[in-house]
């Protein structure tokens, strides 16, 4: 099969974007799919979920800046399909390096040419900046996390038109927004109405699945576990099996 790549992203913090990647790419490793996962944010949060506070050797900054080869700075994690390619704080410093790098805006893209992967999941900076730039153009879909709140879709219409115009000066026409999810979700009216505007805004691209509020969820990560593994029977797992089986589904 082709490799689907998959940036997670939304500019707005506190959105489970983290969370949802990291379970989203071992859960497709449970699947049987080999998986890579890459950490693009400075804060090196999935780097912290997936594989614990370890000081790694090498990471994405080095991947990008300092041309070390994409096979060195992958890592192995606990699950033999999943491996992930760290972050660190000096990835921070990347925004600027790239500005005077040829082919600043898709090296990340070059960078992965030669990946051979069925997924990779990559978790972008809460950004629109020039990382964030490297995960869209990288990408085949760009998935969308959206928490419940008042202010859920505000920002929404940056992130899209950036998106437009990864597609259009970039030259990546066949980029797609894969899909749109609702987060932290509860049984009251602002997620519902939350729920019917993305509907409304997106459509079909709209996932059916809305990921409930889960203390499990938070547990999990804060123990360096995919929710899979630390409360298999919780809604947030039942909710991320139903998401990742859309996921694989759209694929076909």
């Amino acid at each position: 099969m082709k490799t689907r790549i998959l940036t997670f992203a939304n500019q707005k913090g506190g959105v489970a974007k983290t969370t949802s990647a990291v379970n989203v790419a071992y859960g497709l490793a449970v699947r049987g799919y080999n998986v890579l996962i890459i950490d693009a944010d400075p804060q090196a949060n999935a780097t912290f979920a997936t594989v614990g506070a370890v000081e790694p050797e090498h990471t994405i900054y080095d991947l990008l800046i300092n041309d070390v080869p994409l096979a060195a700075v992958t890592m192995p994690t606990r699950h033999e399909r999943l491996h992930i390619i760290p972050s660190s704080i000096d990835l921070a410093g990347a925004e600027i390096e790239l500005l005077s790098e040829t082919g600043g805006q898709t090296l990340l893209k070059t960078k992965l040419r030669k990946a051979a992967y069925d997924y990779i999941v990559i978790d972008s900076p809460p950004s629109l900046g020039l990382l964030c730039v490297n995960c869209l153009a990288a990408a085949t879909e760009v998935i969308i996390p959206v928490a419940v709140g008042v202010f859920a879709l505000k920002g929404l219409a940056q992130l899209e038109a950036t998106i437009e115009k990864v597609q259009d000066r970039l030259d990546r026409p066949d980029l797609k927004i894969g899909g749109v999810f609702v987060t932290m979700a509860d049984n009251t009216n602002v997620a519902k109405d939350v729920g019917d505007a993305l509907k409304q805004r997106y459509g079909d691209i709209t996932f059916n699945t809305m990921i409930p509020r889960s203390i499990r969820a938070e547990e999990a990560h804060s123990r360096t576990l995919s929710v899979f593994e630390h409360a298999p029977d919780s809604t947030a797992a039942n909710a991320y099996n139903q998401l990742i089986e859309e996921i694989i589904n759209r694929g076909h």
